[in-house]
């Protein structure tokens, strides 16, 4: 595997809603400067934390662009983020089978953007609509809004990917198009301010993480078929 050097750009979701809030912080500085202009103090404040909040909506746009050389049998990190679950299930909406799951929780600091966590054709993608309960509790994977996805290996082998809203998050973008190829490190989405992403593997993979493993995703290598 060779790792480039991480180049950080702006996610193209997040140029309506920086520019919303450039403008936004904008005027409410000016207002409170030009009718508060005795409260020099205050204003400064003030200032000071909407700058502190308007990095923060701009941190959570950005978007480290990764350039891995994949191996066909090992599957990287689809998300930053924290392993929060790493278990057997019966995944009942494709495989109908029992699964490897592994689940990475996204904190609002995170990298929101979703890669491809293989070489692979999408085989099945769909959207669910649903709740919005805490990404972490499992009835999180099957009752909040989500998008499966589903990837097949040139060696045959199907990695089920499920980008889910949480509390905080509430919009999900998939890219993912129906028999297209993807590869590793290809943006197939982005999660809003918060969330979680599941990967369910079959159940001969071997595990390479942790519960409570940081990962990063398209970098960390997380599981190998064997």
């Amino acid at each position: 595997m060779r790792d480039k050097k991480e180049i950080l750009y702006i996610h193209k979701e997040g140029f309506k809603i920086i520019a919303f809030f450039a403008i936004i912080i904008t005027l409410s500085n000016v207002l409170l400067f030009y009718f508060f202009n005795n409260f020099f103090v205050l204003n400064l404040l003030f200032l000071f934390v909407s700058f502190i909040f308007f990095a923060l909506v701009v941190l959570f746009f950005r978007v480290p662009k990764r350039i891995l050389t994949a191996d066909e049998n090992k599957i990287y990190a689809p998300a930053d983020g924290k392993i929060v679950v790493i278990e057997q299930v019966f995944e009942k909406e494709y495989f109908n089978d029992y699964r490897t799951q592994i689940s990475i929780f996204m904190s609002p600091l995170n990298v929101h953007v979703n890669w491809a966590p293989v070489n692979g054709t999408v085989e099945y993608i769909k959207y669910h609509p649903g709740d919005y309960m805490v990404a972490w509790k499992p009835k999180a994977s099957e009752e909040n809004e989500r998008y499966t996805t589903v990837f097949k290996t040139k060696n045959n082998i199907e990695i089920l990917m499920r980008q889910i809203a949480g509390k905080v998050a509430r919009r999900i973008v998939s890219y993912a198009k129906p028999q297209i190829e993807y590869k590793l490190g290809d943006q197939i989405g982005i999660i809003k301010f918060g969330s979680r992403v599941d990967i369910f593997l079959p159940v001969n993979t071997k595990t390479l993480v942790q519960i409570n493993q940081k990962v990063k995703g398209s970098k960390t290598l997380i599981a190998e078929i064997i």
